[in-house]
């Protein structure tokens, strides 16, 4: 199977994540999307986060009636910070029969050579681009394929930042992960 990656913090998960999803699972090849909840990005501070396991469970909340997508803690049991390229080899060597691939915002990918090991992922993965506000791609490479989605400027602080200000955030996340925040207090 054609497994695209889509990995982040998702702090919490919004509509924004799941239509880059949808989007992009409808316009490649790929069979699943598997949401890779990173505990710790090591190009973002830490302080913000809320515990790994209550962003996994929005995850799953968010996806649960759709069957092409899938939540992964699989960076829960992998060193910190989490990097991509030890997550990608990790699961090729415990999936070998499905082919990788990861998903990628046009801002993310100006970051890409500070990445550890990128020439790695350029040379066996599939890297799908999907637009961002004001961000132009201009890096080449026969692994990456833009791929076009609605542009979105939809963003976890707005949600966090609304949450903690007592507004609305009805329409900017899924009905069950709004409940979730609500009954655990997150983000207050």
């Amino acid at each position: 199977m054609n497994i695209g990656l889509f990995f982040g913090s998702f702090n919490p998960i919004h509509i924004g994540h799941l239509i880059i999803a949808n989007t992009i699972y409808d316009r490649t090849d790929l069979d699943e999307v598997w949401f890779v909840v990173s505990p710790q990005n090591p190009l973002k501070k830490r302080k913000s986060l809320i515990h790994e396991f209550d962003r996994l469970r929005m995850v799953e909340l968010a996806i649960e009636d759709n069957f092409h997508f899938r939540a992964s803690d699989v960076e829960f049991h992998m060193p910190r910070p989490s990097y991509t390229i030890d997550t990608l080899t990790y699961l090729s060597e415990q999936y070998p029969q499905h082919n990788f691939s990861i998903f990628l915002g046009s801002d993310n990918l100006k970051q890409l050579r500070k990445w550890k090991n990128y020439e790695q992922i350029l040379e066996h993965y599939q890297v799908y681009i999907y637009p961002r506000p004001d961000e132009k791609t201009d890096f080449t490479h026969p692994s990456v394929q833009e791929v076009e989605a609605p542009l979105l400027d939809i963003s976890a602080t707005f949600i966090r930042d609304s949450i903690q200000s007592g507004h609305s955030v009805k329409y900017l996340l899924p009905r069950q992960v709004e409940e979730y925040i609500q009954a655990k207090k997150l983000y207050f």
